[in-house]
């Protein structure tokens, strides 16, 4: 597999295109060390006019949502970042792909004030592949129950899709990667009833009745 630092393409990062193998940030950089920022995870797929961009507005909309609820200002309008996104995929000669706008803090100092620091936001496309395999999309995954709760609403704006908030689901994922399984699911605060991670999960329930006499 070819690392994902050394490949051919360009990156958006800030308004400008930079070749994918020199765009890189300062070790400083705030967000790598506090987990203070926001992403987004958009799917392209191949269609007969073109690639398409599976909700790229609502994913958009959501990506300048979460930097408004961290406080970050945003340097780039909803518009730009779609438009940014699209041309992402035709430098790259992509059309099904897996696109992450992500929105950073620089490396002026560090602290947890994050004060003076320099609003950054990158977009990369790529092709991923599938996003499960061949024999789970057509036997079912399997998955366990993590003992893992997700965080409680008021603990860190989780509506936000925060980069430091997805600690919790590699943890739960790799518990259920070691154990042989697929994927893990974890109950809420509130709740006990598991939530799947990552994608939308449909769970089908059946029950059998017996008619009266």
């Amino acid at each position: 597999m070819t690392p994902l630092y050394d490949r051919d393409g360009w990156i958006w990062l800030d308004g400008q295109w930079l070749a994918w193998r020199d765009a890189k940030v300062h070790v400083f950089t705030h967000t790598l060390h506090y987990g203070m920022g926001c992403f987004e995870g958009v799917r392209s797929y191949a269609g007969a006019q073109g690639p398409q961009l599976f909700r790229v507005a609502e994913h958009t909309r959501r990506l300048v949502e979460s930097a408004h609820a961290l406080d970050i200002p945003l340097p780039f309008s909803e518009a730009e970042l779609i438009d940014a996104q699209r041309e992402s995929l035709t430098k790259n000669g992509l059309s099904s792909a897996y696109l992450k706008p992500t929105v950073f803090l620089g490396a002026e100092g560090l602290g947890l004030r994050a004060q003076g620091l320099t609003t950054h936001v990158m977009i990369a496309a790529w092709d991923l592949g599938p996003y499960i395999s061949p024999h789970a999309a057509s036997h079912g995954l399997r998955a366990l129950t993590s003992s893992l709760a997700r965080h409680h609403v008021n603990i860190s704006l989780c509506r936000a899709k925060t980069s430091g908030h997805y600690v919790n689901s590699m943890l739960a994922l790799n518990t259920a990667v070691k154990a042989g399984l697929t994927k893990p699911s974890c109950s809420t605060q509130r709740a006990m009833w598991p939530r799947l991670r990552r994608r939308t999960s449909f769970c089908c329930a059946m029950a059998c009745c017996t008619p009266r006499k």
